[in-house]
């Protein structure tokens, strides 16, 4: 067993160096603080990143641009994934700023409200599953690939999944398929890219408060039964979700790509649950 004093000196902690010192991190999607990507960036942050920011040209950028100032953000930029002129647009203008990029944090889907309620037959369109697919799947490949020629010497990429993707899960509907989607393009960037040094990962974050969560019904009741039911009785932070993308993204995950990785108190490794 270690001694105190190997780890401590003094009653004080050793400092600790940040994990992600002289990096540069592009996170795509804050919507609100309430968001997993805004999580993600005060982590990066906190480790030591340059984290520049992108959004949704109109109301969420002009909120992106006031939580950038709170990051000292060197830039934040429109961008509307739907559009590839949008996309080679933003990252015209970000090498324009930064002569590389090491990290690229995708942390956006979108699928119309009358597609997320009622039977999933019933209720999911032609046009809403399209949707669902080109803002949260095709729209990673599209970042991917305006981001590869900023990483010369490597770098990371991650998103954000949900276990929707594998799972049926009430209420969240053409999403399941989307996220399903979203994964397969993470196995196969990871497969393209990393002969380039580039790694490709997912996280699959348990339900979190977040402005895109309250369009699904009966989220309330989701957050409550995974604080019974998930091995470690409660639901996860935005800061736990944070965390886990700073590692994806540091040298300390050197050799994993194309993994997805929960952050769920433990729920992805149980079956039906009875809360005690």
């Amino acid at each position: 067993m270690r001694e105190r004093g190997e780890t401590e000196a003094r009653g004080c902690r050793m400092p600790r160096m940040p994990i992600l010192k002289g990096k540069r991190a592009l996170v795509a999607g804050i919507a609100s603080k309430r968001s997993i990507a805004w999580g993600i960036a005060q982590c990066l942050r906190r480790e030591g990143a340059e984290v520049g920011l992108s959004a949704l040209p109109g109301r969420l950028f002009e909120r992106a641009q006031a939580f950038g100032q709170e990051l000292d953000a060197p830039f934040c930029l429109p961008l509307d994934v739907s559009s590839d002129e949008s996309i080679s647009e933003a990252f015209a203008q970000l090498g324009k700023a930064w002569p590389r990029l090491d990290i690229l944090v995708h942390s956006i889907a979108y699928a119309p409200g009358d597609n997320l309620a009622g039977d999933f037959a019933g209720s999911v369109s032609r046009e809403g599953f399209r949707i669902a697919h080109d803002i949260s799947a095709y729209s990673f490949a599209a970042m991917a690939r305006a981001a590869a020629p900023l990483m010369p010497d490597g770098g990371a990429l991650l998103t954000l999944s949900y276990s929707g993707s594998t799972r049926a899960v009430q209420n969240y509907n053409v999403m399941g398929p989307a996220k399903a989607s979203l994964e397969a393009v993470t196995r196969a960037l990871a497969m393209d890219l990393g002969k380039r040094g580039i790694r490709v990962n997912a996280l699959s974050p348990g339900p979190v408060k977040t402005l895109s969560a309250a369009g699904i019904p009966n989220f309330r009741k989701m957050l409550r039964y995974y604080e019974g039911a998930s091995p470690l009785r409660r639901n996860v932070s935005l800061e736990e979700v944070g965390n886990a993308a700073a590692f994806l993204c540091s040298e300390l995950a050197s050799g994993i790509t194309g993994v997805v990785l929960p952050v769920d108190a433990g729920m992805n490794a149980v079956g039906l649950a009875f809360p005690d």
